[in-house]
């Protein structure tokens, strides 16, 4: 994964204020947040940080910022958009210590749905959860988790508690017992063995 890297530049004006003087300066607003220093309110160019935006991998993920000669590891918590031009109008990040324990989503993908017996003759993959959340060491934090649908036939169920995690990861005592996925039986499926009976 390429590291992303966000040049920001110390705003002196906080609030409101000083939220449009950066966005009418062509920059997204945001406040970095955590460790002793306190609140920082910072500013991104706006081009630059719809790049990391669109990358798809901003949110969640550990972030190189770079002031000046100065970078530190961060962590982008929280976006917010406009409502009518969903362009990025404020954001937040958080410090960490690149090997710090820390609480984040990571998205569940699915694969070999052609290797699944269940969902070739007809079934459903159903999909409880899209994410679960894990306690991962900042500097370890994985894209995504991925599910090995290979062998499931109607009637399975994948489970947070059986997915392949990073070292060091663990799931959050919330998804811990959560069922991600099951294959069920489809509606033609049903309307046939109905028929047969």
């Amino acid at each position: 994964m390429a590291e992303i890297i966000l040049n920001v530049e110390v705003r002196d004006r906080t609030g409101s204020g000083g939220s449009r003087e950066a966005r009418r300066a062509g920059k997204v607003p945001g406040v970095l947040y955590g460790g002793a220093l306190g609140p920082v309110p910072v500013a991104v160019r706006s081009n630059e940080f719809r790049k990391a935006l669109h990358s798809g991998k901003l949110l969640g993920h550990k972030v190189t910022l770079k002031h000046g000669d100065e970078t530190q590891p961060v962590i982008a918590k929280d976006i917010q958009f406009h409502p009518v031009t969903d362009e990025p109008i404020h954001f937040d990040l958080y410090r960490v210590d690149a090997h710090q324990l820390i609480k984040i989503s990571v998205p569940v993908h699915f694969f070999n749905h052609e290797a699944s017996p269940g969902l070739k003759r007809g079934g459903a993959l159903n999909v409880a959860v899209h994410e679960v959340e894990l306690m991962v060491p900042a500097d370890l934090i994985p894209e995504e988790l991925t599910v090995d649908l290979t062998g499931l036939d109607v009637g399975a169920a994948i489970r947070a508690a059986d997915l392949t995690l990073p070292k060091g990861a663990k799931l959050s005592h919330h998804d811990r017992d959560a069922t991600v996925a099951s294959i069920g039986a489809s509606g033609a499926m049903e309307s046939a063995a109905a028929e047969e009976a």
